[in-house]
């Protein structure tokens, strides 16, 4: 019903899924529902899909649900940030107000599918401070939604946090390839993400080194082992610094909440 209501709000959606979902190679191994959502990768069709599909019988595995209740709380995060960005009179100048409106409606549409595909597991939205200062509203981005150079700085932060975050979370959900293929596109638009809001702030697309791309200091820990030169598919370290920016790597569970602590009242 979800998936047919955003048909109904956007006329050429339904046009896009079904020239689309032909384009999914596997179509025996995925439904008409999980493919459509695939092709125009708004992952959380599909994972909404998939739990009625794969799970019906038994519920979401454990393992299934603590990946997908994190990637919940770093959507709230995202979602309202961008709600209240666009919602704040004179913040986003003119020619950026479409792009981040856009990159909002696909963190909304991200919180309202995955809440759909855990149901009652689905874990309670956190308060969030998005000046990074525990609760107080003084934390180093105290000026978030006053600056719009500080806004774009703080959600560039956040979606190289979440690419990071997506992919370091793959490697639990290979036992089922459907979702995994499906976190995986979640990870592909939060790359997206990044990499225009990268542009917005006139850096390179992509991560050079562990560099913070202009960040304070404070969101280190974000870029930190970005310039990593080893990668098993080359057998051998790589020289030169366009190595680091060929692949992103992953971030732990671990390393995420405490990038994400400060954004949070009352901490994880």
């Amino acid at each position: 019903m979800e998936l047919r209501r955003l048909c109904d709000e956007d006329p050429e959606l339904e046009e896009r899924l079904l020239s689309r979902r032909d384009a999914i190679t596997d179509g025996a191994a995925t439904s008409r529902t999980v493919a459509a959502g695939l092709a125009i990768g708004s992952v959380p069709v599909a994972l909404a899909a998939l739990s009625r599909d794969l799970f019906a019988q038994g519920g979401l595995p454990s393992i299934i649900v603590d990946v997908l209740n994190f990637a919940l709380k770093l959507e709230y995060l995202e979602a309202e940030f961008y709600t209240r960005g666009m919602n704040t009179p004179n913040l986003i100048r003119a020619e950026w107000r479409a792009q981040f409106d856009q990159i909002r409606k696909h963190e909304d549409a991200h919180v309202r599918f995955l809440e759909g595909t855990l149901g009652g597991r689905a874990i309670r939205k956190p308060t969030f401070d998005f000046t990074a200062g525990n609760g107080t509203n003084a934390g180093p981005f105290a000026d978030v939604f006053a600056n719009e150079q500080t806004f774009a700085a703080v959600a560039q932060a956040f979606e190289d946090t979440g690419m990071r975050a997506y992919k370091g979370q793959a490697a639990y959900l290979m036992g089922n390839r459907d979702i995994l293929v499906a976190a995986l596109k979640i990870h592909s638009v939060e790359a997206r993400h990044a990499a225009q809001i990268h542009r917005l702030r006139e850096q390179k697309a992509w991560i050079v080194g562990d560099s913070t791309g202009g960040l304070p200091p404070v969101t280190k820990p974000i870029y930190d082992g970005e310039d990593n030169r080893f990668h098993f598919i080359l057998a051998q370290p790589a020289s030169g610094i366009s190595m680091t920016q060929a692949f992103d790597e992953p971030l732990t569970k671990s390393q995420v909440l405490k990038i994400v602590d400060p954004f949070i009242v009352g901490g994880r």
